[in-house]
């Protein structure tokens, strides 16, 4: 997958060099930059305009960073949200995830990082539009939760449909384990071992139609291949 260029991007965040930064920065990479520094202007903004992505900032005067994503979390064909922010602790990674954002990275950053991050959730966000995934010989139906193979339903649990789409929607890119625990469980605390266990059941039953759709990145993640690496 190749990043998305020519992004228009809203930025919302208080530090004003690091305004400056990200503005250059994505400018230099073909991005249409738009700048706020509170919470509350973010939410004029995307309530009136449009954008594909948002970099969002958490600790913002006035109101937090996490009333946009929270604002913006049900609406269809919303903008990818990637926090970009100090809070660092776990809890508040997942807090930001539950509230919505696509992402999340913390200061300090790196910035090509960074872009990779924004451009792989301005995929995903034009790709959940989409009523179905399709790859080797399956098709995986966002509106029933079906998967065919060869228009033959092959069963699949909820947990697999989650992790599947999640998979799908970020295709040919590694997830980490916390992406795609947050995908499956949301903020209910499992193991690393219920994810391994969840992939391979579902593994197994790709592999008996097309071997090789799910990768593993040892110490990272899994990701769905693309079609030309079958």
């Amino acid at each position: 997958m190749k990043p998305p260029t020519n992004l228009r991007i809203l930025v919302i965040e208080d530090d004003l060099r690091m305004v400056e930064l990200l503005r250059t920065g994505l400018r230099e990479h073909g991005h249409t930059i738009v700048t706020v520094t509170t919470a509350e202007q973010g939410q004029q903004l995307v309530d009136t305009d449009n954008f594909d992505a948002i970099i969002l900032d958490i600790g913002l005067p006035g109101r937090s960073g996490y009333t946009i994503a929270q604002h913006l979390r049900t609406r269809p064909n919303r903008p990818a949200i990637v926090m970009l922010t100090a809070l660092s602790q776990e809890d508040q990674v997942v807090c930001g995830l539950d509230a919505g954002a696509d992402d999340y990275l913390t200061k300090p950053f790196s910035f090509l990082e960074l872009l990779a991050r924004i451009g792989s959730a301005a995929h995903r966000a034009r790709v959940a539009a989409t009523d179905e995934f399709c790859f080797g010989p399956f098709r995986l139906d966002i509106r029933s939760r079906r998967l065919l193979c060869n228009r033959v339903e092959v069963h699949i649990t909820r947990g697999e449909y989650l992790l599947l789409r999640s998979l799908a929607l970020d295709r040919g890119n590694v997830l980490t384990r916390r992406q795609l625990m947050h995908a499956v469980w949301g903020t209910t605390i499992v193991s690393h071992g219920a994810l391994d266990t969840l992939v391979n059941t579902l593994r197994e039953k790709l592999h008996a139609k097309q071997p090789g759709l799910i990768s593993t990145a040892r110490g990272v993640g899994y990701s769905l291949v693309e079609d030309a690496d079958l």
